[in-house]
């Protein structure tokens, strides 16, 4: 997948760590901060998270007008960047450069290919995003509730625009497929159901006590929340609702590719390359997969062996699917396993990093209004600085989340993955803000992945059925190589998809759904995984037998998390360099 690095080659990176004209560097950096500025004016809701509250009373503009002046600017800032001399600016300029391009070239590539057509996935969508307003929102005094009011009061126009974006790509042929979008009308419903005092767009009234406004500015506030919410917010999503209802579902195509997509094929490549950050070709990462699958199937029958089971792999698996034993009577019960290990792993941290985030982080069950159809759990992010990560758990169909996958789960989506990874490079206060906050698939997935096989190293795994579990968890994600190309570019229906994972995984049937169903509806993000994590290995073995005695494992792990997310390629580079650093020790 990449060439070994020369030593001329080491030598030559080396030599761009000198100073840089300082020209170029200023240049690069006035350019990086006038972007950034940018990007938070046109996503207000994004500034308003980054602690920015200039917008905090406005919603992104996605009207054709305000996407094409968009793309125009983003255009005109890759043409500057080209015309930045790379070769007279220092490595983490470079870097930085590198980034900056990656970025603003995946924002005119969504326009090209024409994203905004489908502003939804098969649990995910502009309607879920919106009802993190009240967490992203800042609730300190007065003018701040008034602001969020006007937000509120704008989402019917926010949700007319991309309605309309949705039925230009009815007009086309753009739109998902029928069977990831049946029953996805229920994520919609709960925003519009129920009591206005309920609705989780009022919570932030439920604390308005907490404010410094006046007992009259408090019922005045009260009363306008009311009557905003009950008008604009749940009437916009009752209109979504609809929507997806009478129009949008009934018409959503029956094939599952979108290699039928107007430019489809043309489409998954750059999809492809930008997750997976390199130029493998589609039929390049099919076989990586059946490579992987056959070779992580080999693991799992020697443990079928070792626990002397009377019977075959796919019995095995049928057996973990349906025994109680396996499985959480409570989502107390589910949530306070994952927390235990959790903790567990807290406490190995310090064995394999010298330097760990100060920001902590909770565990948490995947919300109601979208757990049916979610993943079985998820990192999230802070969304400001008084906040802490949360490592989502999914508590819905508990006969489906096996306690022998936890593990694996926390590795990834908490520690060491997810929330080490994600809060170190976020903490990172000499790097750029492209830099701490761009989130590269193949980097940031691919680290979770490798975690998962670190808690095999510090002892997480505590039975066989759990380490089964670790190894069904690596083969979901080789199959994912397989299942990802083999739908959206050869021609596989969803059962064939669907019956391929069952026969390979301990996954249950209701998440092999669920996660079929999200790479239908998100096409070539799934390669990220297995394609980074092999990357993250390889380097380490190559680390290993070049240093001998003199490899450190916490010195290695801290080199990969050292510049944050970046591409595979940069990340090669940079173990090149940590090789050459640690000899000379």
């Amino acid at each position: 997948m990449h060439i070994p690095l020369s030593r001329m080659t080491i030598f030559f990176l080396l030599f761009l760590c000198l100073p840089a004209t300082a020209s170029e560097q200023q240049k690069l950096t006035k350019l990086m901060d006038n972007i950034w500025q940018y990007e938070l004016s046109i996503s207000p809701v994004y500034a308003s998270s980054q602690g920015v509250h200039d917008f905090d009373d406005q919603l992104a503009d996605i009207s054709p007008e305000g996407l094409a002046r968009q793309n125009d600017q983003f255009e005109s800032f890759l043409h500057k960047l080209d015309n930045i001399n790379q070769e007279q600016l220092p490595r983490t300029d470079q870097i930085n450069l590198l980034m900056q391009r990656y970025r603003i070239q995946n924002y005119v590539d969504e326009y090209h290919f024409k994203a905004h057509y489908v502003p939804l996935t098969s649990e995910y969508g502009f309607h879920s995003a919106m009802a993190g307003l009240p967490r992203s929102s800042r609730f300190a005094n007065v003018k701040d509730y008034q602001n969020y009011l006007t937000r509120l009061d704008q989402i019917p126009a926010y949700f007319a625009q991309q309605i309309a974006w949705m039925k230009k790509g009815m007009e086309v042929g753009m739109v998902q497929p029928k069977a990831v979008m049946l029953g996805f009308e229920k994520s919609v419903e709960s925003f519009f159901s129920g009591k206005v005092e309920d609705n989780t767009f009022y919570s932030p009234f439920l604390k308005i006590d907490d404010s410094n406004a006046t007992e009259a500015q408090k019922r005045a506030l009260i009363i306008e929340a009311k009557e905003v919410i009950k008008r604009d917010v749940m009437g916009a999503y009752q209109s979504f609702y609809d929507f997806l209802v009478t129009d949008y579902i009934p018409n959503a195509k029956s094939d599952v590719a979108s290699k039928t997509w107007p430019n489809g094929e043309k489409m998954y490549q750059n999809r492809a390359q930008y997750y997976t950050t390199t130029d493998l070709s589609v039929d390049d990462i099919h076989q990586l997969g059946l490579t992987e699958v056959a070779r992580i199937r080999a693991q799992m029958q020697d443990i079928v062996d070792e626990l002397d089971f009377q019977g075959s792999i796919n019995e095995f698996i049928e057996f973990l699917r349906t025994d109680p034993q396996f499985y959480a009577k409570t989502p107390e019960e589910l949530l306070k396993h994952a927390s235990y290990v959790a903790k567990r792993m807290d406490a190995k941290l310090p064995k394999l990093f010298y330097k760990l985030p100060r920001t902590p982080y909770g565990v948490a069950p995947v919300p109601d209004a979208i757990a049916p159809k979610y993943t079985t759990g998820r990192y999230v992010s802070p969304r400001r600085d008084d906040e802490p990560g949360y490592y989502w758990v999914n508590t819905y169909a508990l006969d489906k989340r096996p306690l022998y996958a936890i593990p694996a789960l926390t590795m990834h989506e908490a520690v060491p993955g997810h929330h080490l990874q994600i809060s170190l490079a976020s903490e990172m206060q000499n790097l750029p803000n492209v830099r701490r906050y761009t989130y590269i698939s193949a980097f940031g997935e691919g680290w979770g992945l490798y975690s998962e096989f670190l808690g095999k190293e510090v002892g997480i795994y505590q039975t066989p059925y759990e380490e089964f579990g670790r190894l069904s968890y690596e083969m979901w994600r080789a199959c994912r190589l397989v299942v990802d190309t083999g739908m959206h570019m050869k021609g596989w229906t969803r059962q064939q998809a669907l019956d391929y994972m069952l026969e390979n995984t301990a996954l249950s049937e209701h998440n092999v759904t669920t996660e079929i169903d999200r790479y239908i509806s998100w096409p070539a993000q799934a390669l990220a995984y297995k394609i980074g994590e092999l990357e993250i290995k390889k380097l380490r073995a190559e680390a290993e037998e070049a240093l001998g005695d003199k490899f450190d494992l916490r010195a290695f792990h801290d080199a990969v998390l050292e510049y944050g997310s970046i591409p595979l390629s940069v990340l090669r580079e940079n173990i090149a360099l940590f090789i050459e650093q640690q000899k000379a020790l």
